[in-house]
């Protein structure tokens, strides 16, 4: 389940945590200062998505026709929102230190307590982004972007820390660093919240899926098959389709069904967890041809409201 997999998240951020603001004690570094807060915003987030991802898998109910899946995307655009408040308390942090540089201590066992951090947030991420492709979870892989950026910015302070160690008159290396990886992780941050307002505004389906709708279509409904109104959007992990099928007048309801329950399986098939809705209408009546343009993917996501 993506709930449990999320609390591996949260019980990595605790351990990181403390070996991280062990490695700040012992050394001085800003550098790992702010790597250390960086992961206390990430346990922040964890938690966020353990709450998010018990609330997305209750089934849908009488006051939640179509369940509770969007909140994955509250929790997405939230902890993208974590991030960049990671990345500002960062460069907070470090800007004193470019004007008023403080020599460093025990930076050996510094850099050995952060790589032991970041191989877990390593090991950790890889696993929930692995996760978050198999359950389709913006949750997941928001709570599994948060702990790569931590591994990121690890590495930067690692590096920078280890130059200091050869060169300490380059001690100016410390706070310049963590601002510099500050400012990368970022966009990590960005694209989460781009994602999950997508998400809350039912933006259409990507193009390559809304082409397996047209090709299960044609596949069942015949080569030259008509149909118009085509909608689409996702919530959470979930895909809902609906359009206009125009067939010809003489089939009968069983028949007209059937084409229907065809393309309903193999669209269900190629794109998990679809609930496609089709709505039949006789070929030969014009009334029937009033959408926006007939077949093709131009048509998918504008149409006149009907009234039949």
């Amino acid at each position: 389940m993506p709930r449990n997999v999320a609390l591996l998240s949260v019980l990595a951020s605790l351990v990181t945590l403390g070996l991280k603001f062990g490695a700040f004690w012992i050394t001085g570094s800003v550098g790992l200062l702010s790597d250390a807060m960086e992961t206390f915003v990430n346990l922040a987030a964890s938690i966020v998505a353990v709450v998010a991802l018990t609330i997305a898998f209750k089934p849908a109910n009488q006051k939640f026709n179509y369940g509770h899946d969007k909140a994955e995307y509250f929790a997405g655009g939230l902890e993208g929102g974590l991030i960049l408040v990671a990345a500002a308390s960062i460069v907070y942090s470090a800007a004193g230190r470019l004007f008023s540089p403080v020599p460093l201590e025990n930076l050996g066992w510094g850099i050995a307590i952060s790589l032991v951090a970041g191989l877990i947030n390593l090991v950790v991420a890889r696993v929930m982004l692995k996760a978050a492709r198999h359950f389709d979870s913006i949750t997941l892989e928001g709570d599994a972007r948060h702990l790569m950026a931590d591994v990121w910015t690890s590495a930067g302070v690692i590096a920078g820390i280890g130059i200091i160690m050869l060169k300490p008159e380059w001690i100016i290396l410390d706070p310049i660093i963590a601002i510099l990886v500050a400012l990368n992780i970022t966009r990590s941050g960005f694209s989460l919240i781009k994602r999950s307002m997508k998400g809350l505004m039912d933006v259409s389906l990507p193009d390559d899926e809304l082409k397996a709708v047209e090709s299960a279509i044609r596949e069942h409904a015949g080569p030259g098959a008509e149909y118009h109104g085509l909608r689409s959007r996702k919530s959470g992990s979930r895909r809902f389709i609906d359009f206009h099928l125009l067939l010809p007048g003489h089939k009968t309801i069983s028949q007209a069904h059937k084409v229907c329950c065809l393309i309903e399986r193999d669209v269900e098939r190629q794109l998990v967890k679809s609930q496609v809705t089709i709505h039949v209408e006789p070929l030969e009546d014009r009334a029937s041809w009033d959408g926006d343009r007939i077949g093709g993917l131009d048509n998918h996501s504008q149409g006149k409201d009907r009234k039949c």
